[in-house]
């Protein structure tokens, strides 16, 4: 797999726009991502990176100085600080993770905040812009109250084979209210690998609205892969269109199996 991105030369390297929706919009849009939080992850200078002492990977919590406004706090997850794992490529992580954003773009479903490539202080990596939780929201709430963007964030599961959905991983924002899911570097795998806490939709049919989606994302698929070329291998893009493809045919979310389905410390 080439490398689309030029570690000689972040700031053009970096996307300073999000992929335009290519399904129609429905019912359920999240509003896209604000052109100037995308500038300002891609291009703004990384003034303070603090490791993030939890989770799998060297994760870093930076501050990145824009002219003539407030720093901007993101998530950067560079490719060197990735752990070895046995089934997926070793430096691909962080690939995966911007994959996840363009497909949810593509889609119009935005609840992935926005994400870059580019340069930083441990190389080349994905900086996302961090979004704090409200603690006091609880499972149970967060179902009742955003039912239908749950629902979508479970479908993008099953397209992009998300091995890691933990509790932790959806979330609503403290300030914006908005239902958000983040860490999908563990997706796009050939293999089955689904591992998440959303199980709310098993065995229930998907509507209507969402099967008009599906059939756009495999009408376009010559735009969705040019888009995810760079950062997919062409068996899993094939294996993104296959996933679709069964899901409209079943129109139906499937049952999940509670010894393989679980993710690892939800």
């Amino acid at each position: 797999m080439s490398d689309a991105w030029s570690r000689n030369n972040p700031t053009s390297a970096a996307r300073t726009s999000a992929p335009a929706a290519i399904v129609p919009a429905d019912g359920c849009a999240w509003s896209a991502p604000d052109p100037a939080s995308l500038v300002a992850l891609a291009t703004g200078h990384i003034s303070e990176c603090k490791l993030v002492p939890w989770g799998s990977n060297y994760t870093f919590a930076v501050a990145l100085d824009v002219a003539g406004a407030e720093p901007v706090t993101g998530i950067y997850k560079p490719e060197r600080g990735e752990i070895p794992l046995w089934d997926f490529e070793t430096g691909t992580l962080y690939r995966r993770e911007y994959a996840a954003f363009v497909l949810s773009c593509l889609l119009g479903w935005h609840f992935i905040p926005p994400t870059v490539v580019r340069d930083g202080p441990h190389g080349i990596g994905t900086v996302q812009l961090y979004v704090e939780p409200d603690e006091s929201m609880h499972d149970r709430t967060i179902r009742r109250a955003y039912h239908d963007q749950l629902q979508r964030i479970a479908l993008f599961d099953l397209m992009t084979n998300n091995a890691d959905r933990k509790a932790s991983h959806c979330f609503v924002g403290r300030l914006d209210r908005r239902l958000w899911g983040i860490d999908h570097g563990l997706t796009f795998h050939v293999q089955p690998k689904l591992r998440t806490v959303i199980w709310d939709f098993c065995g229930e049919p998907i509507e209507g609205e969402l099967l008009v989606t599906l059939d756009a994302l495999l009408t376009h698929r010559a735009d969705v892969r040019a888009a995810l070329r760079p950062f997919l291998s062409r068996p899993e893009i094939d294996m993104l269109f296959a996933r679709v493809a069964n899901i409209r045919d079943s129109q139906l979310f499937p049952m999940l199996n509670p010894r393989r389905n679980v993710p690892y410390g939800w």
